[in-house]
């Protein structure tokens, strides 16, 4: 009997292949689109490459029909606005800058989604993530592995997941390139094939975080002062929303030479500047902490690690440090360590696991 997958559709090329390799190496393969809009208006938001828009639900159909797999659209409005939406708003309230990705991974595509999928008598849910998962005899352990391109790689925002998600998920994409997915999807003939990946967050229209915030939040967003690291004020800022580490540009503030943001105080309604020496830093604490190769270090361990998406994995030492946190020292001091993100640890290929940035240290 065929094993049976659940596979999240976002109307793009890579989700779009993904399902076909599956269905190409013998499972009962069923497409998925999640509905995620809160508004109606919204969900008229036509973005080119976007996975939330009314076109990309018909994108997945055609494809699914092309293919020859059944397909649905699965409702998760009200998990994905409590986990997701809210999270990202209180996260930026705080004075924080979070990553919704590694939430919506986290909660809805490794949480709501894979309890649905076991409802309807699902073996595995699958998605076009481009990662590898390997089972370790050694280890007696699922490991989750970069994908064979370092430029596609999508292992940082994934780190959250568990043995037992590990053991439940196929990445089909994890052992082929970009340019590859493509090339098997002209040759199919999925009308996706050219279609332009999304770079923005899907419900963020523009990439205007602080506007999405305000529209969204039943907060007063109030504005405070710029301050140096000695508390002394500089000027007025518009609302800690607006501002992340390490930002240079858009400050709306002269003082003769160039000043970055170095940290944001929302205890104080502060948004602190200084120089650039100043936003560089030589560890961290992070918390919320999940490993996978193993449960837990009692020792400090060697890794590299990257503080966001972007970033090249650095070398450091990792500390135990409480119940649910390590403390990471990095060889060199990184820039713009910043609250909020997540620090993924790896071990070549290999994914140590992460945790959010409490702080710099």
């Amino acid at each position: 009997m065929k094993k049976r997958v659940m596979i999240g559709m976002s109307g793009g090329v890579d989700s779009s292949v993904a399902a076909y390799l599956l269905k190409e190496q013998g499972y009962d393969v069923i497409g998925v689109t999640m509905k995620l809009w809160q508004d109606e208006d919204e969900e008229l938001i036509e973005k080119e490459g976007g996975c939330c828009s009314l076109s990309a639900v018909e994108d997945a159909r055609r494809v699914a029909d092309k293919i020859g797999i059944p397909f649905y659209v699965m409702n998760f409005k009200n998990v994905f606005k409590e986990k997701v939406i809210n999270y990202f708003i209180d996260e930026y309230i705080k004075g924080r800058t979070p990553n919704p990705c590694i939430a919506c991974n986290k909660y809805i595509k490794s949480g709501e989604f894979f309890e649905r999928a076991k409802k309807i008598g699902c073996d595995y849910i699958a998605t076009g993530h481009y990662a590898k998962i390997e089972f370790d005899k050694k280890l007696n352990r699922y490991l989750l592995k970069k994908s064979i391109t370092d430029a596609k790689d999508q292992t940082y925002a994934l780190y959250n997941m568990t043995q037992y998600e590990l053991k439940h998920t196929l990445f089909p994409l994890g052992y082929y390139t970009k340019e590859k997915i493509r090339e098997i999807a002209e040759e199919i003939g999925l009308v996706v094939a050219n279609k332009p990946d999304s770079q923005e967050i899907c419900f963020v229209k523009d990439n205007d975080y602080a506007k999405y915030v305000k529209e969204h939040s039943n907060r007063k967003i109030k504005e405070g002062y710029f301050i140096d690291k000695d508390g002394n004020i500089l000027g007025k800022h518009k609302g800690i929303i607006n501002y992340t580490i390490g930002q240079r540009k858009g400050l709306g503030i002269a003082l003769g030479k160039p000043m970055y943001v170095v940290d944001i105080l929302p205890q104080k309604n502060a948004v602190v500047l200084g120089e650039h020496d100043e936003v560089f830093s030589k560890g961290l604490i992070a918390s919320n902490v999940n490993f996978i190769p193993f449960d837990d270090i009692k020792e400090p361990i060697r890794v590299k690690a990257k503080i966001r998406y972007s970033a090249k994995p650095q070398d450091a030492v990792v500390y135990k440090e409480g119940n649910d946190k390590i403390k990471i020292v990095f060889d060199e001091k990184q820039r713009a360590i910043t609250p909020g993100q997540s620090v993924v640890m790896y071990d070549n290929d290999v994914v140590v696991g992460g945790g959010i940035i409490e702080k710099r240290i």
